[in-house]
């Protein structure tokens, strides 16, 4: 009898080089928890089938990076927001572009679908919250309150509440219907970076920066536990789909926790830096991280995780199968949403404040939709996926499987490889078995790691037989090998041209110290003229952008936008998060050079301010900067 293979709790699933440029945004599919959505800096939203290779679709049309994408329910619609404010909502099914949205006046940070209506949320760096009926391509209304971005909105599972957090450290939640605020939900001492409804009760939970998630009743308006001691600032969290227990994606490791009281009921390591978003389909959950133009996915097998209790498992996971108790039968602590039959009522329409928003659709938008197309980039997978959709199903639909685990390291034994060495009794005929045995493994150091034991598995539909490869019986064939570049070489090629570069480079810096000499003495035609006899364009052009302070204001601004953009959050976490126990120098080394940073970025700001009311392209570039800005203050 063969020995069961003990498979792993957590493993990487896959990783993919997304788009040509940097990921910036990602989701998942929560229906299906196979189906993943990329934005990249490349303007393009990429769509993708997890655990297989190739893209399946690939959407254009923004002219900026695209900062937040979301999938509705059903997964048939997918919605854009890009760092100029602008939205875009595809029709996945059709392959085409359904709506572009404008209003807002800087990048997009979070977006959500309504579960019943055909409404978008949007939340933005310019601190407002928009409501569009896609179908009418406006603006329903517009929620203010919060004085920073917001960072995440979500709609409660009957449709009649929006939660959103944002960086001023608050969580608020709107009454559409009503269209105003019914509560704001003060605590956090650092920027709120998720909020999540529970799927069934009255229950709100919101993770921040400050490395805590708080749990909010939403009957009472007041705060039911709070729980610290997260390893990092909190960016994922996810609701078991039967309401018991809260999942959290932290720095390389997966923590459940439950509220009343808090505690942790497990704590699982997964090898998955920063997850961006989680999934839970077939009693596992998904995670998915990126870095740079590369996307992970992982896997932790729910069954094997405690999701009640009172005690939390050790990180080092006994990876014994774990059996759930049987969900508790008594009636809930909370009123329970009602999910309405039909498509719920639309949201309140008031008066609108800006042209932006009241305009009708223009020729320039029919131009933005044209220009955007849906690029099939795997006929195959699409049609598996979208197309079957459309006609109507006579048989239930085919439940999607379980993504198989793989066995622990070094624990095929020899036993195994035995069973799978064994013929099948069926044949009549028993080939000899070539040598099999697994050998004993050599004593291993401790400082070594031991080496991982590949299975000796057979395939089922083998074509030739045991132990015989047709490899043996052909002439050999020598296959030409590269010759190995050695350092001289490379080097050489890396050299190549360096020393034409560097002449020109020094001529053209000799031309412009002559120029900058006649330009201090103040007569700028005399220095045009100059620059013009020395016969260089590139002089001339380096003249006329001096002249013009344009390339140079632009690329300063560009680079200062990037770095606001890329590390203004950390630079912010950093300060914001207490003090660590104990001596860390390398914390301590961080935390000097943020509050340099810090410093020099609040200089600045005295500056971009001053300068936001220019008008023309620098002005808008200004005010931007200000926008972003606005945190340091």
């Amino acid at each position: 009898m063969a020995t069961p293979v003990v498979t792993k709790t957590a493993w990487k699933l896959q990783e993919i080089v997304a788009h040509a440029s940097n990921v910036s945004s990602l989701v998942l599919g929560k229906a299906s928890g196979r189906l993943l959505a990329t934005g990249g800096d490349d303007c393009r939203v990429n769509l993708w089938s997890i655990n297989k290779p190739n893209c399946i679709m690939s959407l254009t049309g923004h002219t900026s990076p695209v900062e937040s994408v979301r999938l509705n329910t059903p997964e048939e619609l997918i919605v854009a927001g890009s760092q100029s404010g602008s939205i875009r909502v595809w029709d996945l099914e059709a392959a085409k572009i359904l709506r572009t949205l404008m209003g807002h006046k800087a990048n997009i940070c979070s977006l959500d679908f309504h579960p019943y209506g055909e409404f978008v949320a949007s939340g933005s760096q310019d601190t407002n919250i928009k409501l569009w009926d896609i179908r009418r391509k406006g603006c329903v209304f517009r929620y203010r309150g919060h004085s920073q971005a917001v960072r995440c909105l979500r709609f409660s599972p009957d449709g009649k509440w929006l939660a959103s957090a944002a960086d001023d450290h608050t969580v608020k939640l709107w009454d559409l219907t009503a269209g105003k605020m019914m509560s704001e939900f003060p605590g956090h001492t650092g920027p709120v970076n998720v909020v999540e409804f529970h799927p069934n009760e009255y229950l709100l939970a919101s993770g921040s920066s400050d490395r805590t998630i708080r749990f909010w009743d939403l009957e009472k308006f007041q705060v039911v536990s709070c729980i610290e001691g997260e390893p990092g600032p909190v960016r994922s969290v996810l609701f078991n789909p039967d309401g018991c227990c809260l999942y959290s994606g932290c720095q390389d490791s997966l923590r459940v926790y439950g509220w009343e009281p808090e505690r942790c009921f497990d704590v699982v390591l997964v090898n998955w830096g920063k997850v961006a978003d989680l999934a839970i389909c077939n009693d596992q959950l998904i995670g998915v991280a990126f870095s740079q133009s590369n996307v992970s996915s992982y896997v932790v097998d729910l069954t094997r995780v405690t999701r009640t209790g009172t005690v939390a498992r050790d990180p080092v996971q006994d990876h014994r199968p774990l059996a759930q108790p049987p969900p508790n039968p008594s009636a809930p602590l909370r009123r329970i949403y009602e999910r309405p039959s039909t498509t719920c009522s639309k949201p309140q329409r008031v008066k609108q404040n800006s042209e932006s928003e009241r305009r009708s659709p223009s020729s320039e938008d029919d131009r933005d939709e044209r220009e955007s197309r849906a690029e099939i980039q795997n006929a195959e997978d699409y049609n598996e996926i979208f197309q079957p959709k459309n006609s109507i199903s006579r048989t239930p639909p085919r439940r999607s499987e379980p993504f198989p685990a793989p066995p622990e390291d070094g624990e095929l034994d020899a036993a195994t490889a035995k069973e799978a060495a064994k013929p099948s009794p069926a044949m009549d005929v028993q080939f000899p078995v070539p040598n099999l045995e697994v050998l004993p493994r050599p004593p291993v150091v401790a400082s070594t790691p031991a080496p991982k034991a590949e299975p000796a598995i057979i395939p089922a539909t083998r074509n030739e037989p045991i132990g015989l490869k047709a490899s043996d019986f052909l002439p050999a064939v020598k296959i030409p090998q590269q010759a190995e570049l050695v350092d001289e070489d490379a080097m050489s090629q890396i050299r190549k041209g360096h020393d034409t570069m560097c002449v020109v480079l020094t001529s053209r810096h000799k031309n412009l110290d002559t120029v900058r000499a006649v330009w201090t003495t103040g007569d700028i035609k005399t220095s045009v003229d100059s620059a013009v006899a020395i016969n260089d364009l590139s002089v001339v052009v380096d003249l006329l952008n001096i002249v013009n302070q344009k390339a140079y204001v632009q690329t300063g601004c560009t680079s200062l936008k990037l770095i606001l953009q890329r590390f203004l959050p950390l630079i912010t976490d950093m300060l914001a998060a207490p003090p660590s126990v104990g001596v860390d120098i390398s914390r301590e080394e961080r935390l000097h050079k943020c509050r340099l940073c810090y410093k020099q970025l609040k200089s600045i700001s005295g500056l971009v301010k001053s300068k936001s009311g220019l008008s023309g392209r620098h002005g808008s570039t200004f005010r931007e900067l200000h926008l972003l800005m606005a945190s340091l203050d």
